[in-house]
């Protein structure tokens, strides 16, 4: 497999569990139907469909954007939009509302793991190796 579908099998990854997270947690009743099956299947809806366009979006010139953090959780956002609003009926009284707040989280959520996995999960690291420190001492 060449590089760049590597890379682009790792976008899907990264993709998929983003939406999926942000639409469990926005979806009404979410940590109620945490174990429900119809629940994780609209989820993994939203998330499936998001990786499937942030891939397509590889072969635009829109693709610059992910090497770009805010770039990237703006358009991971939009994507996630676009997927939940397809993917089940909005539960909120206004139109959208759900696609919008579901967007929004998974561009917060692609926000935070650009900071937190970068260079390796260097922070991640660092924090568990200060957590060890804390906890010998």
């Amino acid at each position: 497999m060449s590089i760049e579908w590597k890379r682009r099998v790792r976008l899907f990854i990264q993709r998929l569990w983003q939406p999926t997270s942000a639409c469990m947690t926005c979806m009404p009743g979410s940590w109620g139907n945490i174990l429900s099956l119809a629940h994780w299947t609209i989820a993994l809806q939203t998330g499936l469909l998001t990786g499937i366009l942030a891939v397509l979006l590889t072969f635009t010139p829109l693709a610059r954007l992910y090497t770009q953090r805010y770039g990237n959780a703006l358009v991971v956002g939009l994507l996630t939009m676009l997927g939940d609003a397809y993917s089940h009926p909005n539960h909120y009284g206004l139109p959208f509302a759900e696609a919008v707040i579901t967007g929004v989280m998974s561009g917060l959520l692609t926000l935070a793991a650009s900071y937190v996995f970068e260079d390796r999960a260097r922070r991640l690291r660092a924090a568990c190796a200060w957590i060890s420190r804390l906890l010998v001492h």
